[in-house]
């Protein structure tokens, strides 16, 4: 088990050293088509910053998880950040909207469907939407 967990430690500092010139615990990701521009972190939580109000972003929003058959459950905001709770037969997700400037968003979105499974094409899968939604 020691074993296991060193290996894993350094794996994890690997990565990191990787990525120096990115965020903490970003990880750089090549994406092509309509995912362009979608980064994520190491617990696979995608986000993208989008030129658009919040108030726009979180109407696209609302458009994209109805298209999705995706279920909003829970909405709370504070500080300039939305965050929305969502879920489907299988996933609990979990999206925050974060005002940079009166015009600039970012959106990440957390789709977790088991304690160690997380289900990183669904989340890029709702920003995409959002984005077609505006």
């Amino acid at each position: 088990m020691k074993n296991l967990l060193k290996k894993s430690l350094l794996t994890l500092l690997a990565l990191q050293l990787s990525a120096c010139a990115l965020t903490p615990l970003a990880v750089p990701v090549a994406v092509s088509g309509s995912a362009a521009g979608i980064g994520y972190t190491l617990t696979n939580v995608a986000y993208k910053t989008i030129s658009r109000p919040e108030a726009d972003v979180e109407a696209a929003l609302r458009k994209a998880l109805k298209k999705m058959d995706i279920r909003e459950k829970k909405r709370e905001a504070s500080n300039g950040v939305v965050k929305v709770s969502a879920e489907t037969e299988k996933l609990t997700i979990t999206i925050e909207l974060e005002k940079i400037t009166p015009t600039v968003t970012r959106i990440s979105v957390d789709a977790v469907k088991s304690i160690l499974v997380k289900d990183k094409a669904t989340a890029t899968e709702i920003i995409v939407q959002t984005e077609k939604a505006m």
